[in-house]
């Protein structure tokens, strides 16, 4: 007799990197008799994939954990609940000690190996690099993920295979920094994938500083690769850059932005911007709307600074934007990039 199927709820937190993984976590489960299910308090078991790059998506998962906690406590009910993630890949043993009701999935203990159970969306999510080497003064990912690591060519184009096999039409090519897969080798990478029988390849994100002329030269000649390019800015205003440890400036960024433009018929261009950065003074920040009307973003995503212990920012410069002030700078860069997508 074949035994009863247990129940799993997966709660992804952050970027498209975590949903990656959690569809390996979900596969991982599904081979130890787990289905997954849409409500937590219907399941046996909870996985938290976590993401800690602002104050308030950590503090979400530690909100996510209270309400189990209650839950349980309220019903006599013994769900387990399961963390993995960035907040695991950074405070290790020690998140065990503050939160001793839940156990610990390194997220490395996920094998590329493993074959993914997706969603059945129009895109297919493949990893081909994990961690970064970059340390923005800000950023807590290095610390989080470790140094950058790249898949294996022939691993990458296998997955990419099933997922075509599977009748996706889409992939995505993942990393914290994709342009600097393999040391240099993702123009390759990314051509030996546009040939191959798919509608759109889309690559997400690449650092403006590894944005090679080899990379722009094959963006240009296959059709099939995204021309929406997300290329995160941070900021406008070359001082903030350079706190930031962003090795460029702003003319540097508009040179490039122009350089694809001249080369890619019908691009366009999505960016990151962190608001509110320390000693970003009202002249640091109108040079980032200023710069934001050059390029003429068509989506931005907009953060607001909270320092992240351990970064070299949290070390070197006070917090002194106030919350208020960095409300109203988000609201006005919203309103002049995102505001028409509502």
């Amino acid at each position: 007799m074949v035994g009863k199927r247990k129940k799993i709820y997966i709660k992804t937190f952050g970027c498209i990197q975590n949903r990656a993984d959690s569809e390996r976590i979900r596969a991982f489960y599904w081979n130890k008799g787990y289905d997954l299910v849409q409500k937590w308090k219907e399941t046996d078991l909870v996985i938290i994939n976590s993401c800690i790059v602002r104050q308030s998506a950590e503090n979400r998962v530690y909100g996510l954990i209270n309400n189990i906690d209650k839950y349980r406590k309220a019903t006599g009910k013994r769900t387990k609940i399961v963390l993995t993630g960035c907040l695991v890949g950074l405070r290790g043993k020690k998140i065990k000690e503050k939160l001793p009701q839940v156990d610990i999935l390194p997220i490395s203990e996920i094998s590329d190996q493993i074959k993914p159970l997706r969603d059945g969306e129009q895109a297919a999510l493949i990893p081909i690099s994990a961690g970064c080497d970059n340390f923005c003064s800000y950023c807590i990912v290095p610390y989080a993920r470790g140094r950058e690591r790249s898949r294996k060519k022939e691993e990458i184009l296998a997955e990419v295979d099933r997922a075509i096999e599977e009748g996706f039409w889409r992939v995505i090519l993942i990393g914290q920094n994709v342009n600097s897969y393999g040391k240099g080798q993702f123009a390759d990478l990314l051509e030996t994938v546009a040939k191959k029988k798919l509608k759109k390849v889309s690559f997400v994100s690449s650092n403006p500083w590894d944005f090679s002329d080899e990379l722009i030269e094959v963006i240009a000649r296959y059709k099939n690769i995204d021309r929406l390019i997300h290329l995160p800015l941070q900021s406008g205003d070359d001082g903030i850059l350079k706190k930031m440890s962003r090795p460029y400036t702003a003319k540097q960024y508009l040179r490039l932005v122009e350089k694809i433009r001249q080369k890619v018929d019908g691009v366009r261009f999505s960016t990151d911007i962190l608001i509110g950065f320390p000693e970003e003074s009202l002249g640091a920040f109108e040079n980032t709307v200023k710069m934001c009307r050059k390029v003429g973003f068509e989506l931005a995503y907009l953060n607001k600074y909270s320092p992240r212990p351990g970064t070299v920012s949290a070390k070197l410069y006070q917090d002194n934007v106030p919350w208020k002030e960095k409300q109203r700078r988000w609201r006005k860069l919203n309103d002049l990039i995102n505001k028409k997508l509502s």
